[in-house]
């Protein structure tokens, strides 16, 4: 076997894998001994068929498995003897593969790159003030409250807070609405829909909120809407000024519970202290997890701002795919057109171009880090991951360590993040800790 290496660029090479002729008839004797004891052939015993008879009836069969034969010896020698660190297998070029003849296998794979690790002990971050204040406290409790309110009809006009029932009817200059909205018809006319009024959060026709306030039972009026100039729901309606004919069918006013015996049980507390002191402890739990996330958030962008190396193609690649395909499926569930993103499709592809080489070179070099600190992934590690999958996923912790066990390839990215985390965990445990002022 002869091996030559040539560079393509820091991480891409081409292998040349030379199988002399022994080393792939052996492979074709391999495969086809294999075959022979497998099969069965009308006037011999099991296994017992002449191989020249096997190789013709088969030959369709022999050929394709002796060629990944000598393709994964040459790949596994190449590997062994270049001493080469591959990450991914790029390309194959086969050649001619066959029996009686040498064999040259062009393999092109991208490599780790060559990182020199900085300083990664006593990284800064900062974190918040994890005690909750005592108006977090009360935010929180009236919240609870919020969630038993009851609504009851109020007849005096809408004040904030409020819900109003209402129908409405939109005309862009004079004309129906309904043909430029097409299969977005509840952005033309609905018999009757509910809106908070001055609500936190906007309803689908953007500042109605407001525009309904002060309206009473039985009032109509007639309202312009502008849409944003940036609309994706409805493109057409972009920058657009519509006006809604609406009707106030009711109006409701949210009357909160009293925080008596029943409300405090509700809430697993005695009383309101009790509730106090419980909401005091998840708040904490909270913004301490909240300082954990943003302290890896932080390390992990201090070691982006020293990576400086290059990073393989095909790692990209993928990540790329993947931020993609996350940001789409996101977008979609919030129901962003597909359209939309073919009109932006370089702008998000350059986008998460640029985020997945962050993202490559972060796990390069927390892998490095893992090996520099001989860390590993446990079994503990994997179970741990089973019981959140399981709770996550509603299935049973059995079902998901079996179908994992089927997955080699699940199972080998699931590792790998761990392993990833764990190195994560271990930076943000040897980073130094600044407390920010509390805010007021």
């Amino acid at each position: 076997m002869n091996v030559q290496i040539a560079d393509i660029n820091e991480t891409r090479k081409t292998l040349t894998v030379t199988l002399d002729k022994g080393e792939v008839d052996a492979e074709y004797n391999a495969i086809l001994g294999e075959i022979t004891k497998e099969v069965s052939l009308p006037g011999f015993r099991p296994g017992k068929a002449p191989a020249a008879m096997v190789a013709k009836r088969y030959e369709k069969h022999l050929k394709e498995e002796f060629k990944q034969k000598v393709i994964g010896k040459a790949y596994r020698d190449g590997l062994e003897q270049s001493k080469l660190e591959v990450l991914s297998l790029v390309d194959v070029e086969e050649g001619s593969i066959e029996p009686g003849l040498s064999a040259a296998i062009k393999l092109t794979v991208d490599v780790r790159p060559e990182i020199k690790l900085p300083d990664y002990n006593g990284l800064a971050t900062e974190v918040q003030p994890v005690e909750p204040t005592d108006a977090e406290v009360d935010t929180v409790i009236e919240g609870l409250r919020a969630e038993r309110a009851d609504f009851k009809v109020a007849e005096r006009a809408a004040a904030k807070g409020d819900y109003v029932r209402f129908g409405y009817t939109g005309t862009l200059d004079g004309k129906p609405l309904t043909e430029l909205v097409a299969d977005k018809a509840i952005y033309a006319a609905a018999p009757q829909t509910w809106e908070e009024v001055e609500g936190t959060n906007e309803g689908l026709l953007p500042g109605m909120s407001k525009q309904i306030a002060g309206l009473k039972t039985g009032d109509k009026k007639d309202v312009g809407i502008t849409f944003p100039a940036e609309f994706a729901a409805v493109p057409a309606l972009a920058g657009k000024t519509v006006s809604y004919a609406i009707e106030i069918q009711e109006v409701r006013e949210r009357v909160l519970p009293e925080m008596d015996a029943a409300f405090f049980k509700a809430n697993q507390a005695d009383d309101l202290e009790g509730l106090k002191t419980s909401v005091r402890t998840n708040l904490k739990m909270r913004k301490e997890y909240e300082n954990r996330s943003a302290q890896r958030r932080q390390v992990t962008d201090a070691l982006v701002a020293q990576a400086n190396f290059p990073v393989p193609d095909s790692l990209v690649a993928s990540e790329r795919d993947g931020v993609l395909r996350q940001f789409i499926e996101e977008n979609m569930r919030r129901g962003i057109p597909q359209e939309q993103f073919e009109q932006n499709k370089k702008e998000l592809y350059d986008s998460a171009g640029k985020a997945a080489v962050a993202r490559v070179k972060v796990q390069l070099m927390l892998a490095k880090i893992a090996d520099a600190e001989k860390l590993k992934v446990e079994e503990k590690d994997f179970n741990s991951w089973i019981m959140r999958e399981a709770m996550r996923s509603g299935q049973k912790p059995d079902k998901v360590a079996k179908d994992l066990g089927k997955d080699r390839e699940q199972l080998r990215a699931i590792q790998q993040q761990l392993l990833f985390d764990k190195a994560l965990d271990f930076l943000v445990a040897k980073a130094t800790v600044k407390t920010a002022t509390a805010k007021t």
